[in-house]
């Protein structure tokens, strides 16, 4: 017997003498562990083995207020698992015995007890828990296999009656478990040869090999219990007793219809999107590649198109993933529904799909699918009750002019797409090869761009906003500027939209912010007068999780009086998810912070929307400043937009004053606020201060 370590045997009601003979007679074992416990009564002998640990039990029928069989019963039937030896008197060994053929493994008698007969005992004991416990849990590994292959199981006994089916056999056969037990095999089992569709005998043990335990595998057909045939693969094995008799049998089987098709459906799997179900990037390369090779052999043209959605990551961001997985499955539907039946359309990636026009005879054939795709995705959404609206950028490359293979006419398709995307978006651009140095102009500044944060390559440049009654400054405008290490002042329209594009625009947003935040401090510490100070929010960074929060940060880290922070966003950042927007601006004015209208009239505002939006100030767009003075109908609608923001109530603010008849204008209109190169170019923060000391001159706004 392997060593024992750590053998807990737990001692109940025993006399003294004995109780030293068994600790004597056990913890010399040379060969076993023992670790002898000792109680008094039954009861303290329960709750000591239901603390755990304990692999036998020695029990005295003789102990008090428990004797005889009772307490051989109680034991058996509260810890059944845990090997019992009865130690008794002669005139008593009626009782012992009673005991033994109810289960208890043995008994000794007290008069004959000593240190051999005790180890033996108690070793054989353990041994005999030990290979229970072993079958025990190899029954359960077999009952627990039954249960979680995928492959049918039947079990049969000698007499060849069913014995047991696990799931998959119940789901096959039609059977349950407990309608099939003790039928027999023949009729839960009903197998015909595949070609002759005729009962097939089972084959005879003895015909199998000498043992007869040899497993055999086929094709077979199976008549479900509803009728239905089904073909299966088979593997069936007898069993024998330890005389060699046959015991029973084990079919194992599956259905190969059902295997099949899984692995149809893996393959489907393997080469199409989980969430569209298009083709995904594997499956349409070797589609073009294959369209390339027909066109390649009888001269013919065809036309990749890379379709982008535009600003489709705001919608992740400000509503959730759920939202943008069902618009992606709509614009799929809407591009398939766009293209002919010979045309094949494929997710890329993202928000990123891919059409192959497999013969265009015109390069005007692929120009009206892609005005009808534009048409089609432009169209509003309702998802999960939210109106949505998004446009696309379509990139568009042919063969043989464009590429020879499916990777060259994707990528400059791709190429083609980032021009849209530059020339306003929701449009559609051919492939020309000038693109291709902008491209890598547009990469080599995104890669740079992700390590100017790193650096501190950028600086924030101030614009005062001046009151056009009195000339007394009322704000700053915070501006960003990019100083590369090379190419020098990167201006904002160059590298922006590039940042914007990458996401890159929300760590550069919050540094601005709290620079900006920062230097007004100094300002005040410096003992300059406070100072509004303005700094733009991008949609990115204003639909972000955490935008709430680093503007809260940015006013604790840098103790600045939220009432002296503007924040400016644009109509179309606030009326992109109107109600979201709504609650996030409420936010901001319960903390303190003052809110802008950027470029206001060159969105899409409702005026409805507009009474609730809490806003402070409107800032008119510049492009209806530049010709007020030589177009009529600029100088209209800039004075109904003024009329608009005072009738609101909110301060009006003119930005891109450039001469004194653009001022007296505005004036003249009750414009509140001005802003432009006629006050001040953006200054450094040093030359902002100086400013501020010094105010406007009178003549300027007199």
């Amino acid at each position: 017997m392997s060593e024992v370590i750590n053998a807990c045997v737990l001692l109940i009601g025993c006399r003294v003498a004995d109780v030293r003979l068994i600790i004597n007679s056990l913890t010399n074992d040379v060969q076993t562990r023992f670790i002898i416990e000792d109680v008094t009564k039954l009861s303290e002998g329960l709750e000591r083995i239901a603390k755990g640990g304990v692999r036998a039990v020695i029990v005295d029928i003789e102990m008090p207020n428990a004797r005889g069989v009772t307490a051989i019963e109680t034991l058996l039937t509260t810890v059944p698992h845990i090997p019992l030896l009865v130690l008794s008197a002669v005139d008593n060994e009626s009782v012992a015995r009673q005991g033994v053929e109810r289960g208890a493994y043995d008994y000794l008698l007290k008069s004959n007890l000593n240190s051999y007969r005790l180890r033996r005992t108690v070793r054989g004991m353990l041994d005999h828990h030990a290979a229970d416990e072993q079958a025990f849990l190899y029954q359960q590994c077999a009952t627990l296999s039954l249960l979680c292959t995928g492959d049918a199981v039947v079990i049969s006994d000698g007499a060849g009656r069913v014995t047991q089916l696990n799931p998959p056999a119940e789901l096959i056969t039609g059977w349950s478990q407990k309608e099939a037990h003790g039928e027999p095999l023949g009729k839960i089992f009903t197998i015909l040869d595949c070609e002759t569709r005729k009962p097939v005998e089972e084959e005879s043990p003895t015909s199998l090999d000498i043992n007869g335990n040899s497993p055999y595998i086929h094709s077979a057909l199976l008549v479900r219990r509803d009728g239905i045939t089904l073909n299966i693969k088979r593997c069936s094995a007898y069993l024998r007793n330890r005389d060699g008799n046959l015991a029973g049998s084990v079919a194992v089987f599956h259905d190969q219809g059902a295997a099949r098709l899984k692995t149809l459906e893996l393959s489907h799997q393997a080469q199409h999107d989980f969430l569209t179900d298009l083709p995904n990037r594997s499956l349409l390369n070797d589609r073009i590649n294959q369209a390339i090779s027909f066109a390649r052999r009888y001269h013919k043209q065809l036309a990749v198109m890379f379709v982008d959605l535009d600003h489709f990551k705001r919608i992740n961001d400000s509503l959730g993933h759920a939202i943008g997985d069902g618009l992606l499955q709509q614009v799929a539907d809407r591009i398939v529904a766009c293209v002919r039946r010979s045309d094949t359309v494929g997710r890329h990636g993202g928000d990123e799909f891919v059409v192959l026009l497999s013969q265009v005879g015109h390069a005007e054939d692929a120009v009206f699918i892609a005005r009808k795709i534009l048409s089609s995705l432009a169209t509003g959404y309702l998802i999960d009750q939210k109106h949505l609206q998004i446009n696309a950028s379509i990139g568009v490359s042919t063969y043989p002019d464009d590429g020879h293979d499916a990777d060259m006419l994707i990528h400059r398709a791709d190429t083609a797409m980032y021009e849209a995307k530059k020339l306003g978006r929701n449009n559609c651009q051919f492939f020309r090869a000038e693109m291709q140095a902008r491209v890598a102009e547009w990469q080599s500044l995104e890669g740079s761009l992700r390590c100017a944060l790193e650096r501190n390559e950028f600086i924030l440049m101030y614009q005062p906003k001046i009151d056009l009654r009195t000339g007394e400054v009322t704000g700053v405008e915070a501006l960003l500027r990019w100083k590369h290490p090379e190419r020098g002042l990167v201006q904002p329209l160059k590298f922006v939209p590039i940042a914007e594009e990458s996401g890159l625009i929300v760590p550069i947003g919050h540094w601005v912010l709290l620079e900006a935040c920062r230097q007004a401090c100094l300002w005040t510490a410096a003992g300059l007068p406070p100072v509004r100070i303005a700094v733009n929010v991008s949609a990115l960074q204003f639909a972000s999780k955490d935008f709430l929060a680093s503007v809260r940060a940015a006013l604790i880290s840098t103790g600045m009086d939220p009432n002296n922070l503007e924040l400016e966003l644009t109509e179309t950042v606030v009326m992109q998810d109107a109600e979201s927007a709504m609650q996030t601006l409420r936010a901001l004015k319960a903390i303190g912070v003052q809110l802008a209208i950027d470029d206001f009239g060159v969105g899409y505002s409702s005026f409805s929307y507009l009474r609730k939006f809490p806003f402070d100030s409107l800032k008119v767009d510049r492009s209806f400043i530049n010709e007020i003075c030589s177009n009529t109908d600029n100088a209209m609608i800039l004075s109904a937009l003024i009329n608009i923001g005072k009738s609101l109530r909110h301060r009006v603010v003119a930005e891109g004053v450039e001469t004194e008849e653009q001022l007296h204008f505005l004036q003249k209109e009750g414009c509140s606020e001005g802003q432009g190169f006629y006050f001040s170019r953006p200054i450094i923060a040093e030359k902002f201060a100086e400013f501020l000391e010094r105010g406007v001159t009178e003549s300027m706004v007199h």
